[in-house]
């Protein structure tokens, strides 16, 4: 997809402003949203970044991170058929005209705390597969040109663009909302690519730097 999400290497936005010692949240209501997003056990249809990327431009610009992700999982509970849009809307309404309603609490944090380390395990696990990957760390590799349909971890601004495979990880399940044209399988190699910064922005980069992406095999041509 073609969009404003695919801010990758797009000027005019100013530099990004680094706050010491950040929290990790800014506000609690993010805590929320992120035990919502983990915990939930409703499959988004279509994917959430998919949701995301699908949000009208000027309301993807004025949201925050965490505004986003509250944006799709709402669309994506709605989109599952586990909430309609008439019980958002009462809920919305009972809270707007109760701002100091008490917030629902879990009866048992150990629960929560076990739950979250359950399903964020610390390593991903990797799918054993016949699939025999095409490059090899050192190989000269393309970025292919591709503007595929809905959402792709393909930047926009690394097409076309060359690099050296520096990392073979295995065989994972492409991301993409769609398989590109001519792929078939969506198990596919994944690796690390380097791109020098001089070869995506040219004299304008910072000298002697590089980018590495996680880049799967069908983003990829031979050199």
């Amino acid at each position: 997809m073609d969009g404003i999400h695919d801010m990758g290497g797009m000027h005019g936005f100013g530099p990004i402003e680094r706050e010491e010692n950040e929290p990790l949240f800014h506000h609690p209501w993010e805590s929320r949203v992120l035990a919502i997003s983990v915990a939930t056990p409703v499959p988004i249809p279509g994917g959430s970044r998919n949701n995301i990327e699908n949000m009208d431009p000027a309301h993807y610009l004025s949201s925050s991170y965490y505004e986003k992700w509250l944006y799709s999982r709402i669309k994506g509970l709605i989109d599952a058929g586990v909430l309609t849009p008439e019980e958002m809307k009462t809920r919305m309404a009972l809270l707007r005209n109760n701002p100091n309603a008490e917030t629902p609490a879990h009866p048992d944090p150990d629960a929560v705390r076990s739950e979250f380390k359950r399903s964020r395990p610390a390593t991903p696990p990797q799918q054993k597969m016949d699939i025999q990957p095409q490059f090899s760390n050192g190989d000269r590799v393309k970025a292919r040109n591709i503007h595929p349909e809905g959402h792709t971890r393909l930047p926009r601004y690394v097409r076309g663009k060359y690099g050296t495979v520096t990392n073979y990880y295995g065989i994972d399940n492409l991301q993409d909302a769609e398989l590109p044209t001519g792929c078939t399988n969506r198990q596919q190699p994944l690796y690390a690519v380097r791109f020098e910064a001089s070869e995506l922005w040219g004299s304008a980069a910072e000298t002697k730097s590089a980018v590495y992406l996680d880049m799967w095999e069908s983003y990829l041509e031979p050199v």
